[in-house]
């Protein structure tokens, strides 16, 4: 694995282990400490987390100090997710209103996601009838038209079949 640097959170470099398959997994003690929450009650809250406990791995890496240390860690797309499940009234005062900053933008996603979804059916809905009443609008209009050329036609055959009666024809 390699340690590379993916983001800065109050001021404090976060970094992450790149697998070798790709994998990205992301310590949960430095995010922890940033946020002013206890690491070791977060780390049992994953463990007892249905789904967080089953995607959480240890990773050996080298600290800041220049020795090994064994890390919890989360996989990448996994860390938004559990950020999510932190409560906010146990956060350090001082970075308790972005925690919660972070979480309202996270309803907001998930909303936006769900309702969004829904938004974009109603309107594919929409537009298919109204491009079903369209067509048969147009089908309406299409049989209309076929039946007003068919008059035509019988009123233009009687013209011309009368042209080439040459019986006189007395009209009073």
């Amino acid at each position: 694995m390699s340690k590379r640097h993916i983001s800065t959170i109050n001021g404090v470099e976060i970094f992450a282990e790149f697998s070798e398959n790709g994998s990205v997994f992301v310590p949960i003690k430095p995010i922890c400490e940033t946020l002013g929450i206890e690491h070791t009650a977060q780390k049992q809250r994953i463990h007892r987390h249905y789904i967080l406990s089953s995607t959480e791995v240890t990773v050996t890496s080298v600290a800041a100090d220049g020795k090994s240390r064994e890390m919890t860690c989360l996989p990448l797309e996994y860390v938004y997710g559990w950020l999510f499940t932190i409560d906010a009234n146990l956060v350090a005062e001082p970075v308790r209103e972005r925690v919660a900053d972070y979480q309202r933008e996270c309803y907001d996603a998930l909303y936006r996601h769900f309702a969004g979804s829904m938004k974009r059916q109603i309107e594919t809905n929409e537009a298919e009838i109204a491009a079903l009443k369209a067509v048969n609008d147009a089908l309406t209009a299409k049989k209309q038209a076929d039946e007003a050329y068919k008059q035509a036609q019988k009123r233009l055959d009687k013209v011309r079949a009368s042209r080439l009666d040459n019986a006189p024809c007395l009209d009073l």
